[in-house]
């Protein structure tokens, strides 16, 4: 699934091409995707005018001019791609060309559910085979109120999250800190690979009971987030399976792996010989070095 590296990158690629285009039509073609469409959306968003494109943790925000602006929330799920398409002849105002059958494949497009055309030439096409991703509308003022939103702890990007607000966060859980970090209302975005990315690099054990990191830990565990989702997100982020950038290009981040998916490998740390392991936690795999990390 999509980690935050991988949905910012997705805005990123986006927001350049999108941002101050008006919607000229939608075809909405299924009523529902993880969950039901809102009502009447196609109808809801022709005419409107993307104004920008944000992320809150692993969703992407798209705001909307309007009476009423609103803000379509978007949640990509396992499998969801929104990807440029180039409908005509006519170049993007960056002028390049986006082959979108060429990203998908003429069998894939089955699955496009929501069709944008942007003017130009230029569509936006969300395409999802398994159907785990999901699209709201929420007035743009009250969003922080979406039950998808209400609860997420701080952006590990922003000055919110930092050693003190990890030590407050953490304070007096049983947990793992592998859990605990990816409890989304401890810190918002994170998930499964970064996680283990990071813990490695701290050289923290992802079965330490999460109480326990002192100050110090903390400390040095946010900087290390912060330093591995930024490395990440400039390498386009990691293509384990489904995931593709706005043009259908691929992350590279998973060539930089030190730990995760790397069950039986030697450790890369200098003067450690130790073999990275794996265990399930929570029902996900987790890898580490059982020398580094303590």
């Amino acid at each position: 699934m999509p980690e935050l590296p991988e949905v910012e990158t997705v805005r990123r690629g986006l927001a350049p091409v999108l941002e101050g285009r008006r919607i000229v039509g939608a075809v909405q073609n299924r009523a529902d995707l993880r969950w039901p469409l809102p009502e009447r959306f196609a109808e809801r968003l022709t005419g409107r005018r993307i104004l920008s494109l944000g992320r809150r943790a692993k969703y992407l925000t798209v705001d909307l001019d309007g009476e009423v602006p609103e803000t379509v929330l978007i949640h990509l799920g396992m499998s969801g791609r929104l990807l440029l398409s180039g409908l005509g002849d006519g170049p993007t105002k960056q002028g390049a060309q986006f082959h979108y059958a060429a990203a998908v494949g003429e069998a894939a497009r089955k699955h496009d559910h929501i069709i944008l055309d942007l003017g130009d030439g230029i569509g936006l096409v969300y395409n999802d085979a398994r159907r785990f991703g999901s699209m709201d509308l929420w007035p743009t003022g009250a969003l922080a109120d979406h039950p998808s939103l209400a609860l997420l702890g701080p952006e590990p990007l922003s000055n919110a999250f930092n050693g003190e607000a990890l030590v407050a966060a953490l304070a007096r859980r049983r947990t793992a800190i592998k859990a605990a970090l990816l409890d989304q209302r401890r810190v918002s975005g994170l998930g499964n690979i970064y996680v283990c990315e990071a813990l490695y690099r701290a050289k923290i054990s992802p079965l330490r009971e999460a109480g326990s990191l002192s100050a110090k830990e903390c400390q040095r565990l946010t900087a290390t987030i912060r330093d591995v989702l930024s490395e990440a997100i400039e390498a386009g982020g990691s293509s384990l399976r489904d995931f593709h950038g706005a043009g259908g290009e691929l992350g590279y981040f998973q060539h930089r792996f030190d730990v995760y998916d790397r069950e039986g490998d030697r450790c890369a740390a200098p003067r450690c010989s130790a073999e990275i392991e794996r265990i399930v936690q929570g029902g996900r795999s987790t890898f580490f070095c059982p020398r580094c990390q303590k």
